[in-house]
């Protein structure tokens, strides 16, 4: 492992080859084997037959010499996205752009609600022929509102707005990167890797949570999905640190509390 303590992507498996393994890999209920290995650090993988399928099990390691053992696990965080500077003359002529837009679905009251939230998110991607999708549902939306939506009011402002363009545009990125089949989905590892993509680092159990929660039963995941994810993931990390004020990363709630949080998220 090279001192890695973090999960393996799979470029280091392209490029480090297995030091031993089992001499047949076939479907069988218990495998042993006797390895002889110079001192050093290794990662044990133990897995199933046939790929996305779960299953539990032991591992259990007789050693000689005195070794020591654990489970290989990230870090739980997210990566806080920082200003960058931008062009003035650009940043002027988009602000035109959005402004439009916002213009003419947000009305009178100058902010906009979930259901026209989702009319002019769904007429956008009606314009990307290259994702396929079948939109975005009523439930995403309101999602993405209460994101958003600092004073409680049920509905988004311009700059909040926004603020979420910016966000589905770098989300919808890492979508079609992932998508290479233009299939309009992503499997269970690529959606791994694609919340890594969006400053997201989980857990073994948490990547399990997501598979369960948006995959379908192929263990795949549509855009509405994908999205779906990233901004409940976005809005739960944003509320424990308004909730962790001394950054020691761990909060203490009451029920109230407990309740908006996940409520809002």
């Amino acid at each position: 492992m090279h001192g890695n303590k973090q999960h393996l992507q799979k470029d280091f498996f392209l490029y480090n080859a297995s030091k031993a393994r089992s001499k047949s890999y076939i479907n069988m209920r218990e495998i042993s084997e006797r390895f002889r290995l110079p001192p050093n650090e290794y990662v044990i993988i133990p897995s199933t037959y046939e790929s996305h399928q779960e299953g539990e099990f032991i591992l259990r390691v007789f050693s000689e010499k005195r070794s020591l053992s654990e489970e290989v696990e990230n870090k739980i965080e997210a990566e806080r996205p920082s200003p960058t500077p931008t062009n003035a003359d650009k940043d002027s002529e988009e602000e035109k752009q959005f402004r439009n837009i916002f213009q003419q679905i947000a009305g009178d009251d100058m902010e906009i609600s979930a259901d026209e939230l989702r009319s002019v998110l769904n007429n956008v991607l009606k314009k990307h022929k290259d994702l396929k999708t079948k939109g975005f549902a009523l439930e995403s939306c309101r999602s993405m509102i209460a994101l958003m939506d600092t004073d409680g009011s049920g509905k988004i402002n311009f700059e909040e707005f926004r603020h979420l363009w910016d966000k589905l545009k770098s989300w919808q990125k890492i979508f079609k990167h992932y998508d290479t089949d233009h299939s309009g989905t992503i499997n269970s590892y690529e959606m791994r890797n694609a919340v890594k993509d969006a400053g997201f680092c989980l857990n073994k159990q948490l990547y399990d949570i997501i598979t369960m929660r948006y995959a379908d039963r192929n263990m795949n995941i549509d855009f509405d999905s994908f999205i779906c994810c990233f901004v409940r993931l976005e809005g739960m990390f944003r509320a424990f640190h308004a909730f962790d004020k001394d950054g020691d990363g761990i909060i203490k709630l009451n029920v109230l509390e407990w309740l908006q949080l996940t409520m809002y998220a």
